[in-house]
C-alpha cells in the first residue's frame, strides 16, 4: 500500500539535540517540511556515513524550511552516548528521535519486528504533516542527501506549482512540464 498522503499520527518521542534532551511531537512540524530518516541502530556501520552526508547538508535543508529528523528504535540516551563517542555522530545537530516503543516506525511502516529496527527509510513530510516522498532501502544500501534535497525541492516546487510537474533529473530553475490534455491523450 502507497503511503503518499498518507497524515502522520499524533505522536509524542524525546529526542536529542544541542547537547540535550525535548519531546518532539507532531505539533512541532505541522507548518513547515520535515525529512524523517529512518536508519536500523545507533553504532552502526552504514548509518553514521548517512547522518554525516545529512549533517554535511542540513544547511540546505534549513534554508529550504525543512527539518531533518533522524530515527532509530535505540533512546535517547543511546542517541547521546553514540553523539558523545563518534566523530561523526558528534558533528550532527539536527534532532536524532528516539522511538523505542516502536511508534513511529510503525506509523511510516518500517519496522522489522523480528529485529526491533527500523528499516532505512526516508520520508518527506508537507507542511499540513502528509507525506508526499518516500523511499525504503535494503540495509545495506546508504542513501545520498544531495539526492534527499533535490527531491524535496521538487515537491515543493510541485505544492507551490500545482499545474506543472518535474521530470527526471529536474534541478531548480530548470524546465517543468505543464501536462495538458492533448499529452494525456497520448498516453
Amino acid at each position: 500500500m502507497s503511503m503518499i498522503n498518507k497524515e502522520v499520527s499524533d505522536f509524542s518521542v524525546q529526542a536529542y539535540v544541542d547537547g540535550g534532551f525535548r519531546t518532539v511531537t507532531k505539533k512541532d512540524i505541522l507548518g513547515s517540511w520535515s525529512l524523517f530518516f529512518f536508519y536500523p541502530a545507533d553504532f552502526t556501520f552504514v548509518c553514521p556515513t548517512e547522518l554525516e552526508d545529512l549533517q554535511n547538508r542540513y544547511e540546505d535543508f534549513k534554508k529550504a524550511g525543512c527539518e531533518i529528523y533522524s530515527v532509530s528504535c535505540d533512546s535517547h540516551f543511546v542517541h547521546k552516548a553514540w553523539h558523545d563517542h563518534s566523530d561523526r555522530i558528534g558533528k550532527v545537530t539536527y534532532p536524532m528521535l528516539a522511538d523505542p516503543t516502536h511508534a513511529l516506525a510503525k506509523d511510516f511502516d518500517v519496522l522489522i519486528e523480528a529485529d526491533g529496527m527500523a528499516e532505512r527509510g526516508s520520508f518527506l513530510v508537507n507542511p499540513e504533516g502528509k507525506i508526499v516522498v518516500y523511499e525504503v532501502n535494503a540495509g545495506g544500501i546508504g542513501r545520498n542527501a544531495d539526492e534527499l534535497l533535490r527531491r524535496l525541492q521538487a515537491a515543493q516546487f510541485v505544492a507551490e506549482h500545482g499545474d506543472q510537474v518535474c521530470p527526471a533529473k529536474w534541478q531548480p530553475g530548470a524546465k517543468t512540464l505543464k501536462p495538458t490534455l492533448d499529452l494525456v491523450g497520448a498516453l
